[in-house]
Order: C-alpha cells, then sequence, then structure tokens
C-alpha cells in the first residue's frame, strides 16, 4: 500500500505550490508520486470543478455544493486515489475531506454528520496517513489568491475568493480545530514564512514519518 499526503489550508496559503515542490522532492529521492487535486483530478470530476468554482454560480445552496463534491470525490477516489496506493505510489493530493468539513460545515453551517456521512461514502474507508494544513491569515491569503487569479490565463476559478472575510475566517478556524483534534495526522506550518522555508520544513517532516511508517511494518 502506498502512502496518501492530503495538503489543506484557506485560499492563497500556497499549498499547490508547496504540493508541487514537495513532489519534485519525493521524485528525485526515487519515490513513485502521484500528484492530483481536488475538486477535480479526473475528467469527470475536472467537469464539476468547473461548476462548483465558477463565479457566475453564486447562488448554489449549500446543500448543492456540498453534494457535488462528494460526487467528484467519490469519483476521483475510484478512478485516481484508490489504484494509485494500491500500486503503492505515494499519492499527494491538493484538498480533500478536511476541506469539505471546513468550508462546508464551518463556512455554510451545514451539519458535520451529514458531512461526515457523504464524505465516508465518497471515500470507501480512503483516508490520509498525513495531512499538512499551511496556515495562513485570511487577509494574507485572500491577497495572494485574489493576485493569482488576476495573472492567470485559465478559467477565473473565484467562486471561493469572492466570499466575505468572515467565511474565510471561519474556515480557517474550522481546519485549527481538525488539526487539534488529531495531531498525530496533521502537520501544522506557517504560511507566512518564504516559500524555501515551508518547503524545507515539509520535506524533512515527510521523510521522517514516511520512514517510521516503513519500519513499522517491518
Amino acid at each position: 500500500m502506498g502512502y496518501f499526503i492530503t495538503f489543506e489550508g484557506i485560499e492563497g496559503c500556497g499549498k499547490t505550490t508547496q504540493i508541487r515542490l514537495l513532489a519534485e522532492h519525493l521524485k528525485a529521492s526515487g519515490r513513485a508520486v502521484t500528484l492530483t487535486r481536488e475538486p477535480g483530478g479526473c475528467a469527470i470530476a475536472d467537469k464539476i470543478r468547473a461548476i462548483l468554482l465558477d463565479a457566475d454560480n453564486r447562488a448554489m445552496l449549500p446543500h448543492a455544493e456540498l453534494l457535488l463534491y462528494a460526487a467528484a470525490r467519490a469519483q476521483h477516489v475510484g478512478e485516481i486515489v484508490r489504484p494509485a496506493l494500491e500500486i503503492g505510489n505515494v499519492v499527494l493530493c491538493d484538498r480533500f475531506t478536511d476541506a469539505t468539513i471546513a468550508y462546508q460545515s464551518n463556512g455554510r453551517g451545514i451539519e458535520r454528520q451529514t458531512i461526515d456521512t457523504l464524505n465516508n461514502l465518497a471515500c470507501g474507508g480512503v483516508r490520509p496517513d498525513l495531512t499538512v494544513l499551511i496556515d495562513c491569515d485570511p487577509v494574507l491569503g485572500l491577497e495572494r489568491a485574489r493576485r493569482r487569479i488576476d495573472t492567470s490565463s485559465g478559467p477565473r476559478e473565484e467562486r471561493f475568493e469572492l466570499e466575505a472575510l468572515a467565511f474565510h475566517q471561519r474556515v480557517r478556524e474550522g481546519y485549527l480545530a481538525l488539526a487539534g483534534g488529531e495531531p498525530h495526522r496533521f502537520l501544522i506550518v506557517n504560511g507566512g514564512d518564504s516559500i524555501e522555508r515551508i518547503a524545507d520544513t515539509i520535506a524533512r517532516q515527510v521523510d521522517s514519518r514516511m520512514e517510521e511508517q516503513q519500519h513499522a511494518v517491518r
């Protein structure tokens, strides 16, 4: 079985940059890596992603949003994540189930039990071995995210960036609460540090934890 690492954090925290740098580090050390993201990661889920992140869909109801995330995740796990883990790859995923709890429960106010039920159904027992939470002040994160969107030549995936600051503060609090409840699974890093320092911290911790897992299964 492989090793499943997820990256989480508010908009603009830098996780997409850091997950790419970790993928490069792991590949350089000879590991087989599958780099993916949510929502999306495969053709069907990418189509759902386009609906979820399109700012023209701001009228989307919270429960409709939640169900779309669950549908995209079910396809993604079945088509990409589980097969990669079964052949022994390190799977790096930009957002996973913790994002749904932080955004749809803490952010939107949907009952946690409903979200847990859907996450369990979509994942079929697949859970992260390690979750890297890049903690970031929402004001800084939103500034970075909007700057990225303005300079991007791709689709303007900004439905969440247009939410009020209070929404993003609730999401951050939700992430920190999740990390506090499962400290053995979460690695919290300071998103205000330099890209190089963050990458070095993550690489060292990931190497250490994967070595521990290898020794445990021997």
